[in-house]
């Protein structure tokens, strides 16, 4: 058997609405030497009969696990089973867009000892289509893991169907941390940035889905879990990244939280949620609050949602 130069994980749960384009993404992408490894908990048959009706497309290994909800733990299983020298997730609403397999082939290629290559994504809405960019903070082609660590420990700005990761890397730093339901990428990409350099690619090729009953949206309704979710991260990485030494950048990722809270409140239809983050924003000053909206990209990020909630796809 070939074996394969990409592993793509998927975590699937309730995802049969979705799943069928993302599929059909990846099969326009022809993706040649590429398995999917798909974990399902789902309690029907529906994705299960979706991935046989794509099977003849592509090399997928379908694997059926009803007593595992958490997404990080079915990902965590799924880099296991994985014979890849690299990984890419794909969650069930998302896309890969056209020229993203030649991307991330050219970033291997011009930086082979990267730990992780990134690009930058669209927002797509309910029914695919696009709302918006989501830029990086990142000039492109090779960015130390103290750069990337210092614009990261601010705000998580990478899509999950962005990163390709080394597979020995990803092993190496013990994958994502399970208990972290909102927040076990961002601290699997800042474990990954205290280990090597990060290639970021010129390219836009992933899209982004926002709907109503995404993680980022439904986070919000426990304001105090989330907020734990956030500081466990930044509990856990913000020294090696400089927030002991650097007050304003301490500045910026405490207010970060505070901030991302507050929009997850109005993303769950909370009240009173709209004054308490601007005036969060503004209490840092015009120059660190110019910064914080450099690498948070809150403005990449805020915009689709109001986009789609505007136009009743949210």
């Amino acid at each position: 058997m070939t074996v394969p130069w990409l592993s793509v994980v998927m975590p699937v749960h309730g995802g049969a609405h979705y799943l069928p384009a993302t599929l059909a993404s990846a099969i326009a992408a022809k993706p040649d030497g590429i398995e999917f490894l798909i974990y399902d908990s789902s309690a029907d048959a529906a994705c299960r009969d979706i991935v046989a009706a794509h099977a003849d497309r592509l090399e997928i290994r379908y694997t059926a696990m009803t007593d595992v909800r958490s997404w990080p733990e079915k990902t965590n299983r799924a880099v296991a089973d994985a014979r890849a020298p690299y990984i890419a997730m794909l969650h069930q609403d998302d896309l890969w867009l056209p020229g993203h397999i030649d991307a991330v082939r050219a970033a291997i290629a011009a930086h082979p000892d990267a730990i992780m290559n990134v690009g930058a994504s669209r927002f797509i809405d309910e029914s695919g289509r696009d709302v918006g960019p989501w830029s990086l903070p990142l000039a492109h082609g090779l960015s130390s893991g103290q750069a990337f660590g210092q614009s990261v420990i601010v705000q998580n700005v990478l899509a999950i169907p962005s990163p390709v990761i080394r597979r020995d890397a990803w092993l190496a730093v013990g994958g994502m941390d399970i208990d972290l339901w909102f927040t076990a990428d961002w601290d699997l990409y800042l474990k990954l940035a205290r280990q090597g350099d990060v290639a970021v690619r010129p390219q836009t090729s992933t899209a982004f889905r926002i709907h109503g009953s995404s993680l980022t949206m439904t986070g919000g309704r426990d304001d105090k879990a989330l907020r734990e979710q956030l500081e466990i991260v930044l509990n856990r990485h913000g020294a090696a990244f400089g927030i002991d030494d650097d007050r304003r950048l301490r500045a910026r990722a405490l207010a970060s939280i505070d901030i991302n809270c507050g929009l997850a409140r109005g993303a769950a239809g909370q009240p009173r949620w709209i004054w308490p983050t601007v005036s969060r924003f503004l209490r840092l000053g015009p120059i660190n609050a110019w910064r914080y909206a450099h690498e948070s990209r809150i403005a990449d990020r805020a915009l689709p949602r109001l986009r789609a909630r505007l136009s009743g796809a949210l």
